[in-house]
Formats: C-alpha cells, sequence, structure tokens
C-alpha cells in the first residue's frame, strides 16, 4: 500500500482534512490550517503526482479517493469534513459520495470544472498540460513567487513557500512542475467526466452536507490570456445560476461567495478559514 504525503498540523476538535488544487500541494493550506487548528484537528494532504506524494497511475477518482481514504486509516481519521481547492474540491465531494459514513460534510472552494465539448475547454486544456512537467530554471521559484505575489496580493514568502511545495528540485538545481505531463493528462479527463455530466446531475450523488463556494473576484488578466478572463467569467455565471436553483431543492447544501479569486486559500486565508469555521460550527448545531 503507498500512502499518500500528510501534514498534521494537530488541534482539538471535529476532524478537518484540507486538499489542494491542480499542480499544488498541500503547503497552499498552512495559512489558513493554522487559523483552524484553534476549533479543529487539522490535515492535509499531498494529492497523488503532487508535492510529496507518490504518482498513480492511471490517476481516477475512485483510486485517488480509495488512497485518500488508506491515508486516514493510517493517521487515525474514521471520520472528517473535507475541505477541498480547485480540484481538491471535486476529490472531497467524490470523496464524500464514496465514503457517507466516513464524512461527515464536503466543502468544496471553487472546484467546478466542464465537459470537453464546453466552448473553449481545448484551449484551457492546453494551458494546463503546457505548465506539466516541465523543466524550469534555477530561479523559476523566486520568479514565480514575485508574480503570484505581485498579481495576487499573496505575502511573498507565503507566495515562495508554497510554488517551492509544488515543484520537484532537480539535482541540477532546475526545478520540475507537478504534476507530470501523463498525470495531468488523465486528470484532466477524469476533470472532463464529471464536469459532462453539468453541475446539478453531478452533485445529485453526494447526501452528506456541502458547502459550495465560488470566488467572487476574477483573477487578474496575463497578458494574452484575455480569452481566458472571458471563458471563466462565462462559465462561472453559468456554475452560479445552477447552483441557485439547485440548492433551493437541496436543504443540506450551503452555497456562499468568498471576497477573493480561485486562488483564495492563499490570497484570503483568514476569510477561508472563518468560512469553513462557520460551516462546521453550524453542522454541530441540533437541528
Amino acid at each position: 500500500m503507498t500512502l499518500l504525503h500528510v501534514h498534521d498540523y494537530g488541534g482539538d476538535g471535529p476532524q478537518l482534512v484540507l486538499l489542494h488544487g491542480f499542480s499544488r500541494s498541500l503547503a497552499d493550506w498552512d495559512a489558513a490550517a493554522t487559523l483552524l487548528t484553534a476549533g479543529h484537528r487539522v490535515l492535509s494532504v499531498d494529492l497523488p503526482g503532487h508535492g510529496r506524494s507518490p504518482g498513480i497511475s492511471p490517476w481516477t477518482m475512485p483510486t485517488v479517493v480509495r488512497h485518500l481514504a488508506d491515508a486516514l486509516d493510517a493517521h487515525g481519521v474514521p471520520e472528517a469534513v473535507l475541505v477541498g481547492h480547485s480540484l481538491g474540491g471535486m476529490v472531497a465531494v467524490e470523496y464524500a459520495r464514496a465514503n457517507p459514513n466516513r464524512a461527515r460534510a464536503a466543502v468544496n472552494l471553487d472546484g467546478f470544472w466542464w465537459g470537453r465539448e464546453y466552448p473553449g475547454a481545448d484551449r484551457v486544456g492546453g494551458a494546463l498540460l503546457a505548465s506539466s512537467g516541465a523543466v524550469a530554471p534555477p530561479e523559476y521559484i523566486e520568479e514565480k513567487a514575485v508574480n503570484d505575489s505581485a498579481r495576487l496580493g499573496i505575502p511573498a514568502g507565503r507566495a515562495e513557500a508554497a510554488a517551492r511545495a509544488a515543484a520537484r528540485l532537480l539535482p541540477d538545481g532546475t526545478w520540475q512542475t507537478l504534476p507530470e505531463r501523463a498525470t495531468a493528462l488523465e486528470i484532466r479527463d477524469e476533470l472532463h467526466k464529471l464536469g459532462a455530466l453539468g453541475v446539478t446531475a453531478w452533485l445529485e450523488g453526494a447526501d452528506c452536507p456541502l458547502l459550495l463556494v465560488q470566488a467572487g473576484r476574477r483573477l487578474p488578466p496575463v497578458p494574452g490570456m484575455e480569452w481566458f478572463d472571458d471563458f471563466s467569467t462565462r462559465f462561472g455565471q453559468e456554475v452560479s445560476d445552477e447552483l441557485a436553483v439547485f440548492c433551493r431543492a437541496r436543504p443540506t447544501i450551503t452555497v456562499s461567495r468568498i471576497d477573493a479569486t480561485h486562488a483564495m486559500n492563499l490570497e484570503a486565508p483568514e476569510a477561508v478559514a472563518a468560512l469553513v469555521s462557520d460551516f462546521v460550527r453550524g453542522l454541530l448545531q441540533p437541528s
């Protein structure tokens, strides 16, 4: 059995398991996790092929969910609230669906995707794959940290630590971005499968309480990628409209928005921690 890399932040109270996004690592949660330990026991996990976790092949949601369950068993976590950002949010929902007796609830922070035929999907997929498994020069970490700090307002030290944890240092001092390309292709295909269902059909089988959060601000535009701003705005509005209808028929679903961009757990950890804490507190109150 191959176990995923887990960081235990400690703390007392209801168990939280934090999951990161595509091409990221559990270090993205450091700031928010430290705040959450005030009322919870907190673990974070590197997803397969990311951070310090080994890769798996094929990378499928059912296999990832099984590896995650094994990792939580190894750390004595029989039940938890799964909190995921982006790709991690989709994994959190899939874990809750597959393990109804082990998932007290799931929180999905801006983790929504589209089908393969969605207009512009091929262009986004190409951009995603272009950065996967690439070998970057030694100055890559510093340059990425400066860029993320300037564009998103993430403190420089936090941005650098997150960039360093999300890549693999090679013997010659260069960096390999993660996940590797073959894994990225498999992840993209899995996301397309879920996205093709549409938000309502995808969430239909998850019966535990869900908190679904969208970013309240758009990512700053990148020169040459103005098309992505249009794409994400259009898709985000469609998700918002669908969630507004869906949650009215499902009292176990809470929909919220946070004043941050997609990189919310790095950019606004205080707001993310407060939102998660309030949600978990509500689960504990008698109905």
